[in-house]
């Protein structure tokens, strides 16, 4: 993903989550196990592989200056949370349309994880919709003309077990820079190193 940093003219409003995101040799071994499931369902529309995350709480469209706020908490956050344990494995959907790959491991590592995010988000004085965590990483979409395309897809990569990786960032992401018709993009706002202690147990 881009740095946020990049832009000259950094925008009024901006589209924002918390995510950790796979190494990528974990997700080009979950990319070529989509490869014929993309090749039987040449309709899906995909994610980019290089926008690839696990969302652990969507903030939604913010003012662009409760970002040094969120950069604080966040890292406060990071330092204080150990690396994660996780492997990609199975593929389900939602509601018919949305293809996903979930997650091993770690995963009640991940809650804690978000719960501290979100916790710090909100004594910053962010307000966002406190949704339920169901940790996944969303692969591709359905178009209209193409209802039964999704399932078909999430039966086919349900026995996908990716090796194991470290989730070793914490991630503030923007999202849909531009704002134009096309393809949502995501650049990174910042990230930080998960450098906590180990979990209790």
């Amino acid at each position: 993903m881009a740095d946020f940093a990049e832009e000259h003219e950094p925008p009024a409003t901006v589209r924002l989550f918390i995510a950790v995101a796979p190494p990528d040799d974990a997700k080009a071994e979950l990319a070529d196990a989509l490869a014929p499931v993309y090749e039987a369902h040449p309709r899906l529309r995909r994610n980019r592989i290089e926008d690839w995350h696990i969302t652990l709480a969507f903030l939604g469209e913010l003012p662009s200056d409760v970002v040094p706020r969120l950069r604080t908490a966040l890292e406060a956050v990071a330092a204080s949370h150990p690396a994660l344990a996780l492997e990609l494995s199975g593929a389900g959907h939602f509601d018919d349309r949305v293809l996903w790959c979930g997650l091993r491991g770690e995963v009640a590592g991940l809650h804690r994880l978000a719960s501290a995010a979100r916790a710090a988000v909100a004594a910053s004085g962010v307000r966002f919709d406190d949704r339920p965590l169901s940790p996944h990483l969303t692969l591709a979409r359905a178009r209209r003309d193409n209802p039964d395309g999704v399932p078909q897809a999430a039966a086919e990569l349900s026995g996908f077990t990716g090796r194991p990786w470290r989730a070793e960032r914490l991630h503030l992401v923007g999202s849909n820079f531009g704002r134009g018709p096309g393809p949502i993009r995501y650049r990174d706002v910042a990230s930080w190193p998960l450098t906590g202690g180990a979990p209790p147990r």
